[in-house]
């Protein structure tokens, strides 16, 4: 991943924003941008699955008969299978025009970094979940993403997850990822 911005926390946590492809991504998880059935057809679900093999896709149907359709508020994860991470952690956001998005796109971000915490994952990758099918504007969701990674590195539970990338595959995500940045970050910045 080419790295563009990162945010060093008061707790000794790294923030990182760049472009790249984030099934190769070498962190201890990587977040699914998923659907509440964990059915991996689209989008970035479909490139992690494709990636990772059957197992992730056998993994999550498992998931699904044992607890039920996944909620925003509770992800489900399955192992990395052949991608370099040891878990995925499917989270699932909303849908634009669904109604409440923004909650629930905090809830979804807040969701996976306490099932990470709650895995011993120290490195985590997430992409911009919501904004490719679900449609959520780029630019909320940016500004969303930032504010939920600001509120959760200054607090001590940041010292869990000591690196958070948000990982752009397209140019502009990562223009608005990198406003986005720089407006919440702003005076705390190392560029």
């Amino acid at each position: 991943m080419e790295i563009k911005r990162k945010y060093l926390s008061p707790f000794n946590s790294l923030l990182e924003v760049g472009q790249g492809d984030i099934t190769s991504e070498k962190v201890d998880a990587i977040v699914n941008a998923a659907n509440a059935h964990l059915n991996h057809g689209g989008g970035v679900a479909r490139a992690i699955a494709g990636h990772g093999g059957f197992v992730i896709n056998d993994e999550s149907r498992k998931w699904v008969e044992t607890h039920g359709p996944v909620t925003h508020d509770s992800p489900a994860y399955t192992s990395g299978g052949k991608l370099p991470c040891k878990y995925v952690i499917h989270a699932v956001g909303p849908v634009w025009g669904e109604g409440d998005e923004e909650s629930k796109l905090a809830i979804a971000i807040q969701g996976s970094l306490d099932l990470a915490e709650s895995l011993g994952v120290e490195s985590i990758a997430f992409p911009a979940i919501s904004t490719g099918i679900f449609g959520f504007p780029v630019s909320r969701a940016a500004v969303l993403f930032m504010t939920v990674f600001k509120d959760y590195l200054s607090t001590e539970r940041s010292a869990v997850v000591r690196l958070i990338r948000i990982v752009l595959f397209d140019e502009k995500s990562l223009m608005e990822f990198i406003g986005a940045f720089d407006m919440i970050f702003s005076e705390e910045t190392e560029n």
